[in-house]
């Protein structure tokens, strides 16, 4: 079963702004409801001032589409909503519609772990234009969130360097579900364990975590505490030492340590949790080395974040892993993320598709028209650049990409150039056809899709913009669309 099912449970269909069923009921009102039509979930900035995010929560979604269904009492409450009037917002017969749907779209979209860039359609859903803008909160609500919180885990992993980094957020997540949904994106984007213990049992994510303070508060002297907890849980020995003062606490753990050892144990590591990280793991390495715990790890924990990792890592730190939470789960320095989803075309009543662009004061804001697929070009293992083009008219021959913000920037392609076509089919007349992998194979494409970017593309300050355009033919159309909307407001 999928998780966000057993999560819920039960249809999630009012999981969703009340405009969007506002304008599902003028669809229907107005007999538009069955007109065809795309839209496509993108962001327009990379979030963190990054080079790249992390494309999450698609197992979400399916879940919820594989749900959908309005129930007797998700109607009877609409039923209950009044206008300004005092009268009821919705017809009877609205309502009655909603509570027979099927759902019927075509969803094409990223895997998770895709490294996806600004503009690129990160989820396409082709139907009826009423389902279609039903879906549309609960869609960016799933997406853009665990896309948020894998970019930043990714970050942070990357700061890191190879050493393993555990998510620690629990206790500091906006709620219940932002905590479950932060837990799972943080390990699709590299995060090694979680401590939390529900998402570990939801996701299958393995679970990390020994002691608090408190433990230590309990006893007279910090050696007591640790003898008591190593003779309870010998096997899961990481002593959170700076209760009263770090290096003391360093010393006491290395005696248990040492204890534990002649017992046929193993004393897996200490916990630093505040204090000069660098000078302190330092410090904490030697005594551990000169009580023979060579094998013992130090993990460093304290409102950590990328920036902070690189940091101390420059200082010469000796930790291990990095405990991360308050930072990662919240996205702290950037807590949302720019998701859009946009009207790209609807079949007009002779059953031609009709291309729509929105425009903007700000040109970042126009949307790309169209049935949009993303062609990511490489050579052996690297990446090189990515095309975002209309599926209706597949680009051959030699291509050439137009930058969206700068049309004076072009890339081409040979013909012979290898690609990858990045949108992969998810629904087809409302019914999944996707296999949906296991968390640990996405947190490997992760991996290995970061790898095959170039090293500026994945700089934490200042990064490289990797070429991201429109194909040329698309941009032609989209830029004589903007004009004959643009010309059609200035007759007005």
């Amino acid at each position: 079963m999928n998780p966000f099912s057993q999560l819920y449970g039960r249809s999630m269909a009012l999981l969703t702004d009340l405009y969007q069923l506002t304008m599902a009921y003028g669809y229907w009102k107005l007999g538009l409801a069955n007109r065809e039509a795309v839209f496509q979930l993108s962001f327009r900035k990379q979030p963190f001032a990054g080079g790249f995010s992390i494309a999450c929560g698609l197992q979400y979604v399916t879940g919820f589409l594989e749900s959908l269904q309005f129930t007797d009492d998700d109607v009877t409450y609409l039923a209950g909503l009044k206008g300004n009037d005092g009268r009821a917002l919705f017809e009877a017969a609205f309502l009655q519609m909603l509570r027979s749907m099927e759902f019927e779209c075509d969803i094409d979209a990223m895997p998770e772990g895709t490294v996806v860039f600004p503009h690129e359609p990160l989820l396409r859903v082709t139907g009826p234009i009423l389902q279609c803008q039903i879906l549309e909160t609960p869609l960016l609500n799933m997406v853009n969130f665990q896309t948020l919180i894998a970019t930043k885990a990714a970050r942070v992993c990357l700061a890191a360097q190879g050493d393993a980094v555990l998510e620690f957020g629990l206790r500091r997540a906006q709620g219940v579900d932002g905590a479950l949904a932060a837990s799972r994106a943080a390990y699709v984007g590299g995060c090694a364990a979680t401590s939390n213990v529900m998402a570990g049992r939801l996701f299958d994510i393995p679970v990390r975590g020994t002691h608090a303070h408190s433990w230590v508060m309990l006893f007279d002297d910090e050696t007591e505490a640790f003898e008591s907890y190593a003779s309870v849980m010998p096997n899961n020995c990481v002593f959170l030492v700076d209760t009263f003062d770090t290096l003391e606490g360093v010393r006491a753990a290395a005696h248990v340590g040492q204890t534990l050892k002649q017992r046929g144990h193993k004393m897996v590591g200490v916990r630093l949790d505040s204090g000069d990280l660098a000078y302190l793991s330092i410090e904490a390495r030697r005594i551990l080395d000169e009580s023979g715990l060579q094998d013992a790890v130090i993990i460093a924990s304290n409102d950590l974040d990328e920036q902070i990792i690189s940091s101390v890592k420059q200082q010469g730190a000796t930790v291990a892993v990095w405990g991360v939470g308050t930072k990662l789960i919240t996205a702290h320095d950037q807590p949302a993320i720019g998701g859009v989803y946009k009207l790209a075309a609807v079949k007009n009543s002779d059953g031609v598709w009709q291309d729509k662009v929105k425009l903007s004061e700000q040109s970042l804001k126009v949307s790309i028209p169209g049935m949009l697929q993303v062609r990511r070009y490489h050579e052996a293992d690297a990446h090189l650049a990515d095309m975002i083009y209309d599926e209706r008219s597949p680009p051959s021959g030699e291509t050439t990409i137009v930058d969206p913000l700068d049309a004076t920037r072009r890339k081409t392609f040979a013909a012979d150039r290898p690609w990858d076509d990045l949108l992969v089919p998810v629904f087809r007349h409302g019914k999944q056809v996707y296999d949906q992998p296991s968390l640990p194979t996405i947190r490997r494409r992760t991996t290995d899709q970061l790898g095959r970017f170039h090293e500026g593309a994945r700089r934490l300050v200042n990064p490289h913009q990797y070429p991201v355009g429109i194909e040329a033919s698309l941009h032609e159309t989209r830029t004589r669309l903007i004009m004959e909307a643009r010309d059609r407001t200035r007759r007005k």
